[in-house]
This record gives structure tokens, C-alpha cells and sequence, in this order.
């Protein structure tokens, strides 16, 4: 039987595409009750058809990197519950390709605005919420980036390092609220960001995608692509009662990823 959600409340970041709405319809479909904001209105205007809109998924068009937006999205969270079970905090962008000498001041600090201050805007509201809750759980998607060295990637690299450290921190702080924290590590995924990726770092290195499809392939054991519903399925099961007792915990959903380069 899938894990049950039901009932539980639970906010994502940039929730509507890719990981992040990939989880969320795994937790609708386990009886979640789903917040989620976005910048991409294109996405959004695409989830106001999903049949539980307004019942049991809300979405709002906020940017997750601007601490004022971020705000007024939690005030119109607390409009409909005052204490949530779960954050997911998804939002993060791929950053620049190229050597460290070659990157932009602009590069680097984008990077990690989006990837680690946002983070910290939406843990800050979602606290007090969850222990309203009187416990619950909060996910960071880190990247095997955040565990592995990632060369042509350095600002990623660094952000998802930083997520790990701020997970570690935040597990000891939290613990005594019953507040389990714990970042997911994505190994390579399927899907129109590594697309991205993949066509950069061709560009770059001038050899074909193919090739470079094939070397991120090859990097985990199980020569396997790794999909956005890998994702969505542990964060459901850290969210529900089978992962009560997980914390301060990185856990890599990476098919045995033994190198980034």
C-alpha cells in the first residue's frame, strides 16, 4: 500500500513543473493537502486544471528568491491553515557553465540567492508553523553536487554543499520540536533541466550532446537515468509516518552516482 498522506499539510517551492510538481501529485495522490508557489506562470496556468485545484492543491505565482514575495505568499498560506506537516524546499536553478575564471560575479551570486538564501527565507516562515504542528518535516533538495565535487559547475556545487551544511544545522536545532530536517540528493534526472545542462557543457567542451548524455549515464553504477518521481516518492515517505525517526540526514536517490565530472 502507498504511503498514506492524508490530511497532512505540506508547502513546495517552485512547485509547479519538474520535481517539484512531480512530488506534489505524488502527494496529492497519497491524501496530502498541497501549498505550492512558482515564478513560471506558464506552469501555474497549466495546474489550475488539475481536478483537485482549490480543494486540495493551492497555487500561487510568487518569486521564491525575493524575500518580500516569499512573505506574502506565507500570509496567504495562513489564510487557509496556521500549521503545515512538511516544507519542501525544490526552488534552485542549474547556474553557469564554464571554469571558475570564466564565470561572472552575477553568475555566482544568482546562484546561490536562489539556491541557498531562498531556502532560508522559507524555513524562517515555515518554522513557526510547523511547531504549531507540534512537529513535521522539512526536505531540502541538495544535488550529488552537494556531495561530490562538480567540475564547469562551481556556484552549483557550492550551493548544494551549502544546503547539506544548513540541514546538519538545522536537524540539531529543530530536533527537540519533533522537527525532522533532511536533504535529498538528486543524481542525474531525466528531464528538461538536465537538457539544459547537457547542451551547455557541449558547447563548452565542443563534442557532441550524445556524448555528454552518455558520460552522465555512466556515472552511476546502475547506468540508469534517475526520474523527477524518484524524488517525489522519498519525499513522501520522509513526510509520513515510516520516516518519524529520519534526521539531519543527506540521502542520495542517485542510482549509486560515483562521480560528477
Amino acid at each position: 500500500m502507498p504511503l498514506s498522506l492524508y490530511n497532512k499539510k505540506i508547502i513546495i517551492s517552485a512547485g509547479a513543473s519538474g520535481i517539484g510538481w512531480s512530488t506534489a501529485k505524488i502527494c496529492l495522490a497519497r491524501g496530502a493537502i498541497v501549498y505550492l508557489c512558482d515564478i513560471d506562470n506558464k506552469s501555474l496556468n497549466k495546474i489550475k486544471k488539475h481536478p483537485l485545484n482549490n480543494k486540495k492543491l493551492f497555487s500561487y505565482e510568487f518569486d521564491a528568491s525575493d524575500e518580500y514575495e516569499v512573505s506574502n505568499f506565507f500570509q496567504q498560506v495562513n489564510k487557509k491553515t496556521k500549521k503545515i506537516d512538511a516544507l519542501i524546499n525544490n526552488v534552485g536553478v542549474a547556474g553557469p557553465t564554464g571554469t571558475i575564471e570564466k564565470l561572472t560575479s552575477e553568475d555566482w551570486e544568482k546562484t546561490l540567492k536562489i539556491n541557498v538564501i531562498s531556502h532560508f527565507y522559507f524555513t524562517k516562515l515555515a518554522i513557526p508553523m510547523l511547531k504549531k504542528n507540534k512537529g513535521g518535516s522539512i526536505i531540502n533538495i541538495s544535488s550529488g553536487a552537494g556531495i561530490m565535487g562538480f567540475p564547469l559547475r562551481s556556484p552549483y556545487a557550492a550551493s548544494k554543499w551549502a544546503v547539506i551544511g544548513v540541514t546538519k544545522t538545522l536537524a540539531m536545532e529543530l530536533g527537540k520540536f519533533k522537527i525532522r530536517v533532511n536533504a535529498i540528493c538528486p543524481g542525474t534526472i531525466k528531464g528538461d533541466r538536465m537538457v539544459r545542462v547537457i547542451k551547455d557543457k557541449a558547447k563548452f567542451l565542443k563534442i557532441s550532446k550524445k556524448l555528454i548524455e552518455k558520460e552522465f549515464v555512466s556515472m552511476a553504477s546502475m547506468n540508469c537515468w534517475i526520474y523527477e518521481e524518484d524524488i517525489g516518492k522519498m519525499c513522501s515517505f520522509l513526510i509520513s509516518s515510516d520516516g518519524e525517526r529520519i534526521s539531519g540526514q543527506t540521502i542520495p536517490v542517485d542510482g549509486n552516482a560515483t562521480r560528477l565530472d
